[in-house]
Order: C-alpha cells, then structure tokens, then sequence
C-alpha cells in the first residue's frame, strides 16, 4: 500500500510540473518577424542603449486585531470571579509581489502573530504564509480563460476560497477552525479559471501539515476544487454565485512504522470532502458548507503488538450571513453599516450524538473601504455529553488593509 501511495505521489507531483509546460508549448504561436533590415542603400538605424527594465513591487498590508472581554463563568473562575479582557492584534499581513520577466511573477506575504503556550515565545513573531513562484502558461485570452502554476508556500484548496466571502478577522473559517486543513501548505499547485466567466479549477499537492510546520512523513496531500458560477451573467444579486466541490486525500504514519518487531507501515486515513456554496455581494454576501472528514490513529500509543488503526469520521455543518440593510432600498449609495452572523455545528464523531455549537452575531461599520470597526458576540457550547467547557466573549474588532 505504502509503495502504491508514494508511485501516486509521484506521478501527480511530475504531472502538475509538466502540465504548464505542455499547456505553454499548445498555445505558443510563431513569433517570428520578418527581416526588417534596410537595404546597403539604407543603412540600419544605430541601437541605442536601454536600460534592463527593474521587476515591479507591489507591496500591500491587512492588520487585524480586537478587544476582547470574556463572559463566561469557567474564564471568570479562573481569573478570582472577575471577568478576563484584553486588546490584541491578531495578525499582521505584509505582502510583496511582483513580475519576474514575462509570464513570471512571485509572492511573499509574511504572518505576524502572537507566540502562545509554555514552550513558545511570547512576544510577535514572523513567519512566512505565502512564498511562491507563479507561472502562467496561459495568458488571458479573449473570452477569460487563463491558467498557473506554482511552487513554494501557497494557497491550499478551498479555505482562502472561503476567506473570499467570509471577513477573516472575526474568526477562522469553520474548516481551519476545526482542523480540517490549514489555509497553506507547501508544495505545487495549477489554478485555471474558466472562459466566460464560468468558474475556476484549483489542484495541489502539498506537505499536509501546514505552513508552520515541517513535513513529518512519507505522504502528500492530494487536493482538488472545482468552482462554478452559473448566473455569473445574470444582472441580479446573486451573479456571484457560486458552488464548490473539493476533497483532500492524504495519509499519515503510525507511531510504529520503525517499530523493531512489529512495525506498521500502513496509511493511516487522512482524508477530507466537501461542498461550498457561496455568494458576494455588497447588499448580500452568505455561505453555506458541508464537510467531512476522516482520519485514521493509533489507538495504542506504547506497544505495537496491541496496536490497531481506529477511524473516525466528522461531520460539519456551517453557514454564515453578511447584510446591508440600508442597500436594499438605495442600491446605488454604498452604506457603511451592516450585520453579520455565523453558526457551526461540529460533530468530532458523527456517529455519536455529541457535538460543538459555535456562534457569532453583531453590526459592523466601514468608516472607508480600507477599514473596518466591529462590535460582536461569539460562543461556544458543547453539547450533548461533548467534553468542554461553554466559552463566551463579547469582541470588539477592527480590521485595516492598505
């Protein structure tokens, strides 16, 4: 099975590198001028020196932090009865990108955030979310169709989709928050974007365990989502619609694998699917999704002769609204005050009754289009018999780019 696993790997991992360069060599035309050269009677012109032209930077900025003031009894417990508080910044973005020659470009976009936990440093700290090499071997045609490829740090399958339609700084999306994947990995990936504005293809194969982690075994992550918008030529509200299919196929190793006596060199099952279905639009933006996934552990850690792979399976129901009221009846005058909400229902084990609630409501305001000021409630219950404390704060977010 391993053998099997690592012939795919590689087999999809020459495939993505090889796909632009057989798309390049498929739309290439002939190029070739004719001989412009004048004739002995007229002499061609003298060159004149130019200086190489220097790469373009565009540099850009999103900051997002909060105030946040906890309401429920387990935090009051552990702070002497008084309820905890704090202002935080909850990431910084600094992106650079640019041309590198024709067809060529790069990204780097750095993750300030805040260390946490014992062993960790406490303060801000850098590291890096996006760092890629991108080459389109196909330019924009006539009727939209274009294509990429990159390699390096970069977009994994369907959360930075997602990110499209929900605002990033009040919380995760529901699949990153519930460890279903991160938002980037490193490895290879395409993006084709469909003619006639009908949508887009994003494929990848990556570590699978995240930007801010180092690869730890044999196994890549195989993922894929396709997006279709089908009233994208409608003259509505919902021209932006969307749905979108995707799925990640991976693999982990057990705890045994170089066990001495009784290693164990099977997969386990790290697998995820799901759909998406999205809409952005000023008066009315919302998403709704289903996911699962399954993942295969070692259900005895100590000794490999009493080992055996245990699968679960989760199950996630999520959907969020993000509402301008006042747009409806002045469609025309972009309005600055909107609502927001958000509900997820988690199940660790859908098998079993016990599952998570996870909540957000509140109004936001955009004092310009680079700014925005938020004033919202999160909460988070377990339920039946789910293991866990009720967790509760009121936030108060702010959220600039630039």
């Amino acid at each position: 099975m391993s053998r099997t696993n690592s012939l795919w790997s590689a087999l999809v991992a020459v495939s993505l590198v090889a796909a632009p360069l057989v798309a390049r060599a498929q739309y290439t035309t002939d190029t070739t001028k004719a001989d412009t050269a004048k004739s002995p009677d007229h002499p061609k012109p003298e060159l004149t020196a130019t200086k190489p032209a220097t790469p373009g930077l565009d540099f850009s900025a999103w900051i997002f932090g909060d105030y946040q003031y906890q309401t429920d009894d387990a935090a009051k417990a552990a702070n002497g009865g008084s309820a905890p508080n704090k202002f935080d910044i909850g990431r910084v973005y600094l992106t650079f990108k640019g041309p590198l020659g024709d067809r060529f470009s790069y990204r780097a976009t750095t993750d300030i955030k805040q260390g946490s936990g014992t062993d960790s440093y406490k303060g801000w700290f850098v590291r890096l979310k996006y760092a890629y090499l991108q080459y389109d071997y196909m330019k924009p045609s006539a009727d939209g169709a274009s294509a990429f490829a990159r390699i390096g740090v970069l977009h994994t399958v369907i959360v930075d989709h997602e990110e499209n339609f929900w605002p990033r700084y009040f919380a995760q999306t529901a699949l990153e928050r519930n460890g279903f994947l991160s938002s980037a990995d490193l490895g290879v990936s395409t993006g084709i974007t469909l003619p006639n504005k009908l949508g887009e293809i994003y494929a990848d194969v990556v570590n699978g365990t995240g930007y801010d982690n180092p690869e730890n075994n044999k196994y890549k992550d195989f993922q894929a989502r396709i997006t279709i918008t089908p009233l994208s030529k409608a003259a509505s509200l919902l021209k932006t619609f969307t749905i979108s299919p995707w799925f990640s196929y991976g693999g982990n190793t057990s705890v045994f694998l170089n066990d001495p006596t009784s290693p164990i060199t099977d997969r386990l099952k790290k697998d995820r699917y799901g759909v998406f279905v999205g809409n952005k639009d000023r008066r009315l933006t919302f998403g709704a999704e289903y996911a699962e996934r399954s993942d295969g552990v070692d259900e005895n850690t100590t000794d490999a002769t009493l080992d055996r792979i245990v699968e679960t399976s989760g199950q996630l129901f999520d959907g969020f609204v993000i509402v301008r009221p006042l747009e409806f009846s002045q469609p025309d005058i972009k309005q600055s005050f909107g609502l927001v909400g958000r509900f997820d229902h988690w199940k660790p084990d859908k098998d079993s009754d016990a599952w998570a609630q996870f909540i957000i409501a509140g109004i936001f305001w955009e004092p310009t289009r680079r700014t925005a000021l938020a004033l919202d409630y999160q909460e988070t219950t377990p339920k039946n018999g789910l293991t866990g404390a009720k967790s509760s704060s009121v936030f108060l977010h702010f959220n600039l780019v630039f």
